[in-house]
């Protein structure tokens, strides 16, 4: 099984001078916690992604306004990513070695197609995806996510 079979296609995506409030209600409407940050809206190359966990420990947390907050300021970069034939098998690996719980997909020119996560390989992959993603997690001293 490959990851372009269970991965969600076509993520919302956002730029690094959008301010953190409008990602913020982008996460509420399409119900992720995880936006990759690409180019410019013509040119969906990957230059780092913006979490829930960013804008509340790096931003809110810390005093500043997610309204005056451009994603460029707190987006992580570089990105660990996924192409869209990875076995799903490899991606668990992924996950477990990387301590993340979402990998963006993308295509031979680095632009974005997809995110894969946890969620994903959890609720559309066989049952044995589910049980490697809890294994490979306990070898790396991840947070247990299920």
């Amino acid at each position: 099984m490959n990851v372009k079979e269970i991965m969600t296609k076509n993520p919302a995506t956002c730029i690094p001078t959008a301010k953190l409030d409008e990602v913020a209600k982008l996460m509420v409407q399409h119900d992720c916690g995880e936006i990759p940050v690409v180019r410019s809206k013509d040119n969906p190359e990957l230059v780092g992604v913006i979490t829930d966990r960013d804008i509340c420990c790096r931003v809110v947390a810390v005093g500043k306004n997610p309204a005056n907050t451009s994603v460029s300021e707190v987006m992580s970069s570089p990105v660990f990513t996924l192409n869209a034939d990875t076995d799903v098998s490899r991606s668990c690996k992924t996950f477990g070695e990387k301590e993340v719980r979402r990998l963006p997909v993308v295509d031979k020119q680095n632009h974005v197609i997809g995110i894969l996560s946890l969620a994903d390989v959890a609720e559309k992959a066989p049952e044995q995806f589910a049980r490697e993603l809890l294994r490979h997690s306990g070898k790396t001293g991840a947070q247990p996510f299920m």
